[in-house]
């Protein structure tokens, strides 16, 4: 359940940090509660480790392409 949170900063610090948060495609508030995750020691799972294994690749036989892609990533 999200909780809202007013917080002070310095002036000169916002529009920096909503640019930084938008040239990243994040709300300001995504941003500054991934920051206090990692303050607080909470590691927050990258897009590639959420979805890591929840596929399986489909086999493939006499294929030498994909079996040399799969021996390099899928191992």
């Amino acid at each position: 359940m999200k909780q809202k949170l007013t917080i002070t900063v310095d002036a000169e610090l916002v529009p920096l940090v909503r640019q930084y948060a938008a040239d990243r495609g994040i709300s300001l508030s995504s941003l500054i509660e991934q920051a206090l995750r990692e303050l607080a020691g909470e590691k927050h799972p990258t897009f590639a480790e959420k979805w890591r294994g929840k596929f399986q690749a489909a086999e493939r036989q006499n294929d030498a392409r994909y079996d040399a892609l799969a021996s390099k990533y899928l191992q």
